[in-house]
């Protein structure tokens, strides 16, 4: 279906989109040696692209805005999203440049990752370049921030339309802050909240965050769980136990699951909750999209 055509849109993404490699090793190896890896995985990434894709195979219809080259890394970036059923008819292609790309070492005796990327070297979106039709359209408009000025006018535009801004903040740049003041849900990394307050204080990072504005907000803390904080009450969990693989894509499946759950219209504890399961079962796969939890596994836990 056209975008043109489309009546209405559950989520509208604006962000990074990715190629990237995987490769699962021992351990990361010291310098000036050779390091064998043992399993690779080709996968579309970002964490907008890859929230999409989570929550268009939950059945939710999806739109995305972001930028690829015209080389071949961006064919495949746009087929990986093509084929999940995500409108790209936002996506900008722009000539003679490169696609983001990443490569990333995944070492499951230690549970750490390590990743190399590039972004893409072509301009970023210019906030006249959103595609308003499909952003006033959405009921969720989500977006990571790197474009932070694209962000930020979409972001006004989806308020003055009546739709909710959700956030997945990273790294603490220029301009988030301003973001978080424009959200409706907010929901940081471990690194952007130590960032944040100047250290280990996930509590207070959502307070602080609180007060700009979101009505909720969270932190992600990895394998120590997350923090929420929502109607005036703070929430701290565990972790879901796993065996993990690799890490890549939990944040952003994460972040799909929250939003899934408030489409839903469930309590926002459950929305976390089905968060942090979420993002566990993504870890024990190699890559982002490899492990996102299907309709029947959802069903065995009883999320839905």
């Amino acid at each position: 279906m056209k975008s043109a055509v489309r009546e209405k849109i559950d989520v509208f993404g604006l962000g990074q989109c990715s190629l990237d490699y995987l490769v699962r090793i021992p351990d990361y190896p010291p310098a000036d040696t050779k390091c064998e890896f043992s399993e690779m995985a080709i996968q579309g990434g970002g964490p907008v692209a890859t929230a999409l894709v989570a929550l268009s195979r939950w059945g939710l219809s999806c739109a995305f805005s972001g930028v690829v080259g015209d080389d071949e890394w961006g064919k495949r970036i746009k087929d990986s999203l093509d084929s999940e059923g995500i409108d790209t008819g936002g996506l900008l292609i722009r000539s003679n440049s490169a696609s983001q790309f990443a490569f990333i070492l995944a070492e499951p005796e230690t549970g750490r990752r390590t990743i190399f990327w590039r972004r893409p070297s072509g301009p970023p979106p210019s906030p006249s370049e959103i595609p308003c039709h499909l952003l006033k359209k959405a009921a969720t408009f989500h977006t990571d921030g790197l474009f932070i000025e694209a962000a930020l006018a979409a972001a006004r535009a989806a308020r003055e339309s009546g739709v909710t801004v959700s956030v997945d903040a990273g790294t603490l740049r220029e301009g988030m802050l301003d973001l978080a003041r424009l959200s409706d849900c907010f929901i940081a990394s471990e690194t952007f909240s130590r960032s944040l307050v100047g250290g280990d204080d996930p509590e207070g990072a959502c307070r602080k965050l609180a007060e700009l504005g979101p009505r909720i907000v969270g932190v992600t803390l990895g394998a120590e769980g997350w923090v929420g904080f929502a109607e005036g009450r703070l929430i701290r969990k565990a972790a879901c136990a796993v065996e993990a693989l690799d890490t890549t894509g939990c944040g952003d499946v994460f972040h799909a699951g929250f939003i899934f759950g408030l489409h839903r219209k469930w309590a926002y504890e459950k929305c976390f909750d089905f968060a942090a399961w979420s993002a566990a079962q993504v870890s024990r796969r190699l890559g982002g999209r490899s492990g996102i939890p299907t309709g029947e596994e959802m069903k065995e836990r009883r999320f839905i």
